[in-house]
């Protein structure tokens, strides 16, 4: 048997796993099909930028895992999790050559699930910008409509998850990068709790906000997967509560929740009237599968943003030390575009004292953020302020402060979750009249994955999305 391109996407990951468990199709053909999709789509997308057929081959030979995802074809985010022999570029020319020497933990955990790891997607240069381009590799463009953003960092995951190369890939989230593309390019992505799986390559990489997952299309996939790689890692200082099923969470009853609503950005953005409509169409299906849902605006810290800023540059800074160990030679301007050098030589003058001082007033923003769970079950926002924007709406070249500006007016909801270490996720629910994916975003106290799958699988069953497909589509 083999799958062809018009029925492949209607698999998602679990369901192309049982295929391979009964011996209807081989991990081989799977790959094949998976190979052909990306020469199918992937001219209009530029979500992939590399593929290593004869590796993923010679590993469904000799290493292929009997796990939950037997011969599942996969793809990495080409940025943190290093696949030993192939190059992790980050959308950077200076790593383009350099070889992971070995694979990451994540890596090894996702090999264990059996998926077949085959290629890598587009991320913007060093995950530095706030749509995913680099001159390594170019724009990645929208399935939806290729003259809008794929969105940050895990764009190129998300594109190729959308369109149907893969049922699902890998992305991480340190400010939103698994949320904001699943918005945009209308797939389901969960940002796990704080230290919930290993990070890589590093065990706490900003201090903990960055964490690793996958962009699914179904929800089972994405808690089955959290299966497969959760677990407390040696070497990272963030470890949360393990030992829990989440694949069993799915299709359970979530009871009846209390949830607070908020469409009021953090920080003084203005919410787009898509966006808007997005949540309160949310309510009303949350309200008539008996949730109780109430308006409820989180009052932050003043200082927050500010704060958040000062870390991540001083984290960028800290970044570009060890890559000129990796390297072995100092970095100079002529290593970045502008803008990108601007934000690493500012990270650099900051101060131990000053990191310091920032980190405590996140730990006051935390606490805020917390604090909405004593409250409610679950906290429901926009994932993002804006409907996906025309690649030309993300300035060329701009001030560090103008970068930053933009930010807020694009993506200001959900870096709060990644400060708190709260599971939140990205539901693809609405479409607004253009037929663009609109995503909203699902908040819970920390560990509170297994509550966050009932209620995505709740909503995945009463209104599914599973048969939508964007214009560059296999299918």
């Amino acid at each position: 048997m083999t799958v062809e391109l018009s029925e492949y996407q209607n698999y998602d990951a679990t369901g192309l796993a049982e295929l391979v468990a009964k011996g209807e199709l081989t991990p081989g053909e799977l790959l094949n099909t998976a190979l052909a999709s990306v020469h199918a789509v992937d001219g209009k997308l530029n979500a992939i930028v590399s593929t290593f057929e004869d590796e993923a081959r010679r590993f469904i030979a000799e290493e292929l895992a009997d796990g939950p995802f037997k011969g599942v074809p996969f793809l990495l985010k080409d940025l943190t999790a290093h696949y030993g022999g192939q190059p992790t570029g980050a959308g950077w020319p200076p790593r383009a050559a350099i070889k992971a020497a070995e694979d990451t933990e994540l890596v090894r955990r996702f090999k264990k699930s059996g998926v077949v790891i085959f290629g890598k997607t587009s991320v913007p240069e060093l995950a530095m910008d706030w749509t995913t381009r680099s001159r390594s590799h170019g724009v990645t463009n929208n399935p939806w409509d290729t003259t809008r953003t794929a969105g940050t960092s895990s764009g190129g995951t998300a594109a190729a998850v959308a369109a149907g190369v893969v049922p699902m890939a890998h992305g991480n989230d340190g400010g939103g990068s698994i949320r904001v593309p699943s918005s945009v390019c209308g797939v389901f992505g969960l940002k796990p709790t704080r230290g919930r799986n290993p990070v890589a390559p590093s065990g706490s990489t900003w201090q903990g906000m960055l964490v690793e997952h996958v962009l699914s299309r179904s929800v089972r996939d994405s808690a089955a997967m959290l299966d497969a790689t959760q677990g407390l890692h040696r070497g990272q200082f963030f470890n949360s509560p393990q030992g829990s099923d989440f694949a069993a969470e799915v299709g359970r009853d979530p009871g009846k929740l209390r949830i607070g609503v908020s469409t009021r950005a953090p920080y003084g953005a203005t919410t787009h009237t898509d966006c808007v409509k997005a949540v309160e169409d949310t309510v009303k299906l949350l309200e008539e599968l008996g949730h109780v849902c109430e308006p409820y605006d989180i009052d932050l810290p003043e200082d927050g943003w500010r704060s958040f800023e000062t870390f991540i540059l001083a984290e960028y800074a800290t970044d570009m030390k060890l890559e000129e160990k990796l390297l072995g030679r100092p970095l100079t301007a002529e290593d970045f575009p502008p803008m990108l050098w601007e934000m690493i030589e500012a990270g650099s003058r900051i101060s131990a004292t000053d990191v310091n001082v920032a980190t405590t007033r996140l730990h006051a923003v935390a606490s805020t953020v917390t604090s909405v769970f004593d409250h409610y079950d679950v906290f429901l926002s926009p994932t993002l302020a804006q409907p996906p924007l025309p690649h030309d709406a993300f300035p060329q070249a701009t001030t560090m402060r103008g970068h930053y500006d933009f930010y807020l007016s694009w993506m200001p909801f959900t870096h709060i979750f990644n400060v708190n270490g709260s599971p939140a996720m990205s539901v693809p629910l609405f479409w607004n009249d253009a037929g663009l994916p609109i995503g909203v975003q699902f908040a819970a106290a920390p560990a509170a994955e297994g509550l966050l799958f009932r209620v995505a699988s709740q909503l995945e069953t009463a209104r599914p999305w599973k048969n939508r497909r964007p214009l560059i589509s296999v299918a």
